[in-house]
Order: C-alpha cells, then sequence, then structure tokens
C-alpha cells in the first residue's frame, strides 16, 4: 500500500474507448470485488450507446503499476465481444434499462505488481440504512479526461444527495445528486464517508451509493436566460449485487 495516497483514488480507473485503433471517448469506472473475482464498473452508455451510434469494440484502462513509484502505469486492453457475443453485463429492472454495465477481469491477466482497490458487498448500503437528503457526497473520476496527468490520479468532485434516497425518481432506478459534474464522469463511483460511529473492513472507509451517469437537465429550460440544473443521475450501486451473480 502506498500510504500518502488515499484509498477513495485507487478505486477509480480512467476508461478509453476504441473501435479498432481509433479512440473515440474517454470516461471513468471503478474496481469491484466479490467471492474472489474482479470486476470493472461504469457506464452502459460508455460501451454502447445506440442514439450517438457509439459502438466501441474494445477499452483500455490505465493502471498503476509500481507501489512506490505512482508515476508508473501501463494501459490494460479489454475487448468487450468475443465471437460477436458481448463480454460485459448490462443492467435492467422493470422501469427498463440502466445505464450501469460490469466486465469481468482476469486476475492473472494483470501485472504482478498492480495497485487498485476495490469495494465489496460491504461497501454497498444495506436495506435498513438510512441516507438523509442533503448527505454530503463525493464524486470520483476523469472529467473531461482531467486528472493528475504526472501520478495518473483521478480528482473528485462534492456533491450531495438532492432526493430522497431509496424512492426510485421519477420510477427510475436511480437518485439525484446536486454537484458540477462534465463529460468523462460517466460511471464515476458516488461515495459517502462512513460515519465515525460505524466501522468497516479494511483501508477503504466509504459507502458506495451510486454510479454517476448523466446530468439531467429540463426540456423547457430556456437556454439563453435559464443556467442548467446541476443536477446528475445516480444509479443505485445495488444493482451490483445482480450484475456480478455467478
Amino acid at each position: 500500500m502506498v500510504p500518502t495516497i488515499e484509498s477513495i483514488l485507487l478505486t477509480a480507473v480512467h476508461i478509453f474507448t476504441f473501435q479498432g485503433q481509433q479512440g473515440l471517448t474517454n470516461a471513468s469506472g471503478f474496481f469491484f470485488e466479490r467471492e474472489g473475482r474482479l470486476f470493472l464498473v461504469t457506464s452502459r452508455h460508455v460501451l454502447i450507446d445506440e442514439p450517438s451510434t457509439h459502438f466501441p469494440d474494445r477499452i483500455e484502462i490505465e493502471l498503476h503499476i509500481d507501489p512506490n513509484n505512482m508515476a508508473l502505469s501501463t494501459g490494460f486492453s479489454i475487448p468487450l465481444y468475443r465471437e460477436g457475443q458481448r463480454f460485459w453485463r448490462q443492467g435492467l429492472d422493470t422501469a427498463g434499462a440502466i445505464d450501469v454495465a460490469v466486465i469481468e477481469i482476469e486476475r492473472a491477466a494483470l501485472p504482478e505488481t498492480t495497485v487498485y482497490r476495490a469495494f465489496t458487498i460491504e461497501h454497498l448500503i444495506a436495506p435498513k440504512e438510512t441516507v438523509d437528503v442533503g448527505t454530503s457526497l463525493l464524486v470520483v473520476g476523469f472529467p473531461l479526461g482531467f486528472h493528475d496527468t504526472l501520478h495518473h490520479m483521478p480528482v473528485v468532485r462534492q456533491a450531495v444527495i438532492a432526493s430522497s434516497f431509496g424512492l426510485r425518481f421519477q420510477g427510475e432506478g436511480y437518485f439525484l445528486t446536486d454537484a458540477r459534474t462534465h463529460r468523462g464522469t460517466s460511471g464515476a463511483p458516488v461515495v459517502m464517508r462512513v460515519p465515525e460511529n460505524q466501522s468497516l473492513q479494511g483501508d477503504l472507509p466509504w459507502k458506495l451509493l451510486g454510479v454517476h451517469s448523466a446530468r439531467l437537465d429540463v426540456g423547457t429550460r430556456d437556454r439563453k436566460l435559464d443556467e442548467a440544473l446541476g443536477l446528475n443521475c445516480a444509479w443505485y450501486a445495488d444493482i451490483l449485487l445482480t450484475l456480478t451473480q455467478s
């Protein structure tokens, strides 16, 4: 472990999408571990987005490979399809598609010295836990691709919960956050610091509440007179329980 690096920063990864050798977009993602299996989590629209004709066939993530020198990194390529079948999983519920996708990472293929942290089931909000509206959150990612290019670290944006947590906003599987976000943040983890009166195993004292998806706007907004709402959709992280099942 690198004691000078906060563990939450090591959960997030920079994602680059490709079609063949042509670079397409960049986005955010994070690691999730379950029963010894490792997954990369991001937004579904990072991997496929029909309205914008975005159809990458592989992604590349940036990995730290030296715990004593965070300036050293390597690109790790992940195919999105095998024999014509998608290699990733996407979420569905009674309201339709969920903008969350996971792809399993073969641990044996990772460099032995890879430095990262992963959320687990223990980091998800339990059914009986309550989170108040207005609670302070962080969104950990790569807005517009911006990050510490020397140490390959993400940045965080402050946010608060802007709708009743636990309710599906307008019947969809997400809640709202109030935060300044940009393109490239899609797929970022939305986290809450674990209260001091609670304990959490390991060195990652954060609760994973959601997966940042997109900014929310109002169709009736006068773009000359009215500022953007500054609200965002974050899909509830408990969808990962379904997407990472064996």
